[in-house]
């Protein structure tokens, strides 16, 4: 047999350049174990349809688990004038069995075969990735539960606007982050349909039993239409843009991390070891981990747009462009998995600076939307109730005092309706407590929310 499969058709040597360029083992190597795997249960099938003796299935079974010992114990040597995984294995199970290796490839194309493997890699990764977000859900609850009860000033546009819970602040990222879980969770039900038996894009000459392959290979069910099977990479797409979701909200979280650990905020510090310091300033401790994750979200984006640009306008059915869909997905997941364990350590770690975050409470005028709900309880309407505080606001700033520090004269005369009750307002827990609707931020609503994150832990079955 040539050295090349398709050899029987050229008269020339392949260009050594050709294989250097079109070779793709140097990435598809990690599809090695999936390719082993849906191989033996390949090879099932074909003995099924009566292509195979049971002897030679035999055979072939045994040269791909010695073959796939090679790999898990590192022996095995790729080589990339055999172009790729699929190519390695077949040659190195040829050297290994003899000519009977070459049957396996009977009515198999690596048009399936990558996709079959592809999909069976990212069902384990995807499958890691889901665990790393409930650890961090986990340290996000448990962070929520350590400091419950301190206030802080919650922000618009970066601006001081009114106090808030940090339980309920850190909260918020609870939330987002059991989207991006659910969010994988409906991915794996498309994930989860088997391409093999599609052949080269026709489907098998051969009468192989799909459904029976589609289950022993951990899949739901085989992809319905063979065409569809081979060409689609909408199973990448949509998982880039679930990665990209999640990188976007860590670098939205690192983002916070990187100014509230910095000295003009100091409301958190992060342990020393998950700092870096400075090559040149030796009193620098600088938050790395949370600067690299939000420059990292930059390549899950990028990597998305690369693979739309990848299958724009790409014909049906498989076309050699789609030879690039790997390591765009494989950065991203890398990069996203271990984003996601770094955050985990972050949140573990993380201090509150709760005396620098108290003197802040009283600072910057937090409770002037508490002034004007006072106001439209006594009877004013809340425009107007909201432009006298306004007023209030502008005075007490002009006299450089707090709201809570100027006089009852003073109050009235903005409006005479307030009265004595107006300093029980002034207090940030009294805003707190007038919160207690579902999803705000009372005291009990914000453990009624840690209470409903913990059942949601509880109830996953990873």
């Amino acid at each position: 047999m040539s050295e090349k499969p398709w050899g029987g058709r050229f008269s020339e040597e392949t260009s050594k350049f050709l294989e250097e360029f079109s070779e793709s083992v140097s990435f598809d190597k990690v599809l090695a174990p999936y390719e082993i795997k849906a191989s033996i249960e390949y090879a099932k099938a074909l003995k099924k349809a009566g292509v195979l003796s049971e002897n030679e299935c035999e055979i072939i079974i045994n040269g791909l688990k010695d073959l796939e010992k090679e790999i898990s114990e590192g022996k095995f040597v790729f080589k990339t004038e055999y172009e790729d995984v699929h190519m390695n294995i077949e040659r190195a199970l040829f050297e290994k069995i003899g000519d009977v290796a070459y049957k396996l490839h009977t009515g198999r194309s690596r048009n399936e075969q990558v996709v079959t493997d592809l999909r069976l890699y990212l069902i384990d990764k995807v499958s890691k990735l889901k665990k790393g977000l409930k650890n961090l859900l986990l340290a996000t609850i448990e962070k929520a539960e350590e400091y419950f009860g301190i206030i802080m000033p919650g922000f618009t546009h970066l601006q001081h606007a009114q106090p808030v819970l940090f339980s309920h602040w850190l909260m918020a990222y609870f939330f987002m982050f059991k989207n991006h879980f659910h969010r994988l969770e409906d991915y794996e039900k498309r994930l989860k349909e088997c391409p093999l038996g599609s052949s080269a894009f026709a489907g098998c000459g051969f009468p192989i039993d799909r459904h029976e392959l589609a289950k022993a290979l951990g899949f739901e069910k085989p992809i319905a239409n063979s065409v569809f099977a081979v060409s689609t990479r909408d199973f990448l797409l949509e998982l880039l843009f679930v990665l990209s979701l999640i990188m976007l909200d860590l670098s939205r979280w690192c983002e916070e991390v990187v100014v509230w650990s910095s000295q003009e905020f100091s409301f958190v510090e992060l342990p020393d070891s998950l700092c870096t310091g400075s090559s040149i300033m030796p009193q620098k401790k600088n938050p790395d981990p949370a600067e690299l994750i939000r420059g990292k979200s930059s390549v899950a984006v990028g990597n998305l747009n690369r693979l739309m640009l990848l299958v724009k306008a790409l014909p049906l059915s498989y076309n050699r462009d789609l030879q690039e869909d790997k390591p765009p997905v494989f950065e991203a997941l890398k990069d996203t998995i271990n984003s996601v364990k770094m955050m985990v350590l972050l949140v573990q770690g993380i201090k509150l600076k709760t005396e620098n975050i108290e003197k802040w409470i009283s600072a910057g005028y937090l409770l002037a939307t508490e002034v004007a709900d006072y106001l439209v309880l006594k009877g004013i309407p809340f425009r107007k109730a909201h432009h006298i505080t306004g007023e209030i606001v502008l005075y007490a700033e002009k006299n450089r005092k707090r709201l809570e520090e100027l006089t009852i004269e003073e109050f009235k005369s903005f409006a005479k309706e307030i009265e004595e009750d107006i300093y029980e307002w002034l207090k940030p827990e009294h805003a707190i407590s007038r919160r207690e609707l579902f999803g705000g931020t009372g005291f009990n609503s914000v453990k009624k929310q840690i209470n409903t994150a913990k059942e949601f832990i509880n109830g996953l079955e990873l």
